[in-house]
């Protein structure tokens, strides 16, 4: 029978008491965690699993513009791409949401125009992280304040990878108090590692566990911004922990793999591992998500492709 989240009340009252209950989790089979993500991504896909399979994932894309360069005028394309994926086809589905800085989030969500597509907004200093705790509030509070259905926010590496766990944690707990909204509501919290800068599977399993026992609605690889980003194994490693997290607490948190994502193989990959890990429970856009901005268009050609029998090539999407 699952716990609650008050058996694990000790494991935050201090530094030391979270160091032991992580430094106490199982360590990571690093040759059979990627031996198993590269079997499962054998799986083959038939036609008619195929075309679920690209409109499932089409409604599990943030849809993401973070740039320097963003214009409004960009955003406001951008939303009308993940409300009409396909203006030929209006039977696909919409995608998930919308991923912004701050400070498109307003215009995001005029754009939107109460369409169902959700508006995330990064904050906390993205992509780095390298703020002060007042900014990474005000961050956040500017962003759920403008209407943001969704904060995605990043932990200080710096402060994880130098053991300082209940800092890293309480970050967490903080960044999701300012989620809540004066009404009660609250934007859901999506916590990015950069797992390719927590060097070990056994870290990125750590900070999974922080991240879950902070409050995290979703765990989230990466920030896109780096050499290394979402791969099978992470991945795998990450609903692996969201997993066990239920059964010992009976709460379900989300998984958003985000950044070298681009094909419809790719895509397919990894919901056979969300499949075949953990189940029918998350194969739903309220709990997985990929972080993506290319991987769309190929999803489009291969949706047109199986619908007409043709590849129209490239120049048949738009070009984000």
């Amino acid at each position: 029978m699952p716990t609650t989240l008050t058996a694990f009340a000790d494991v935050t009252t201090s530094d030391s008491a979270l160091r032991r209950f992580l430094h106490g989790l199982p360590g990571v089979d690093a040759v059979g965690l990627e031996a198993r993500a590269a079997a499962l991504g054998t799986r083959s896909i038939k036609t008619t699993a195929k075309a679920y399979a690209i409109d499932l994932a089409i409604s599990m894309i943030d849809l993401t513009t973070l740039e320097g360069a963003d214009t409004p005028g960009k955003v406001r394309a951008l939303s009308a791409k993940a409300v009409h994926p396909d203006p030929t086809d209006r039977t696909t589905p919409m995608t998930a949401a919308v991923c912004v800085y701050p400070d498109m989030v307003a215009t995001a969500k005029a754009a939107l125009n109460g369409a169902d597509v959700k508006v995330a907004s990064v904050a906390t200093a993205f992509p780095a992280g390298r703020a002060a705790l007042p900014v990474k509030l005000a961050d956040t509070a500017d962003a759920v304040a403008a209407g943001a259905d969704e904060i995605d926010m990043v932990i200080d590496r710096g402060a994880f990878l130098a053991g300082r766990y209940l800092e890293t944690y309480e970050l967490i707990k903080a960044i999701k108090e300012a989620c809540v909204r004066p009404d009660g509501s609250a934007a859901r919290l999506k916590v990015i590692f950069e797992t390719g800068e927590l060097s070990t599977y056994d870290n990125i399993r750590r900070a999974s566990w922080i991240g879950m026992l902070a409050g995290a609605d979703f765990i989230k690889t990466s920030t896109g911004k780096v050499g290394v980003n979402a791969t099978p194994a992470n991945t795998l490693l990450m609903l692996e922990a969201v997993r066990d997290f239920k059964e010992q607490t009976g709460v379900q948190i989300g998984v958003k793999p985000a950044g070298g994502i681009r094909t419809t193989k790719d895509a397919i990959k990894f919901l056979v591992l969300v499949n075949e890990t953990v189940g029918e429970d998350w194969l739903s856009n309220h709990w997985f998500r990929f972080g993506a901005s290319s991987l769309l268009n190929d999803l489009l050609m291969q949706r047109q492709k199986l619908s007409t029998g043709r590849y129209s090539g490239p120049d048949y999407v738009t070009v984000d």
